[in-house]
């Protein structure tokens, strides 16, 4: 088991319920450090342990889980999430509280969206029935 950080392993970065091959070339691998470092400060603020949906997704595997082609998940940047006992909102908004940067923050309504990518824009959306909003919505 190979671990990225303290709590975060390649395995559940690069998990995949698909069958197809997941594995990261080196600098996707080298983007991954920088997410699992990102997601250390996210486990931190929250103060509970992040269960990952999806992080890490080659181009095929992207391809037939329906994501876009320019996906941060592709370049390793990105980590769809949950945690045991808090809702989606409730993580964005203590993510946003806690400072953290990110480039991008969804809340997807069962699960959270957070980039890692260098732009470190700061954008935190709302996805409801495919759209997205500006800002965290009720």
């Amino acid at each position: 088991m190979t671990k990225l950080t303290e709590h975060f392993t390649l395995n559940e970065m690069t998990v995949t319920s698909t069958g197809l091959n997941n594995q990261p070339t080196p600098a996707h691998l080298a983007n991954l450090k920088v997410a699992a470092a990102g997601m250390e400060k996210v486990r931190a603020a929250l103060g509970k342990p992040i269960l990952v949906n999806s992080a890490y997704r080659s181009a095929a595997v992207n391809r037939r889980v329906g994501g876009v082609p320019t996906s941060a998940h592709c370049q390793g940047y990105a980590v769809d999430f949950r945690v045991k006992g808090m809702t989606p909102l409730e993580i964005c908004r203590a993510i946003v509280a806690a400072g953290i940067k990110f480039d991008q923050l969804i809340e997807e309504g069962t699960w959270t969206h957070i980039s890692f990518a260098p732009a470190l824009r700061g954008i935190v959306l709302t996805m409801r029935n495919g759209k997205y909003t500006a800002g965290l919505r009720d």
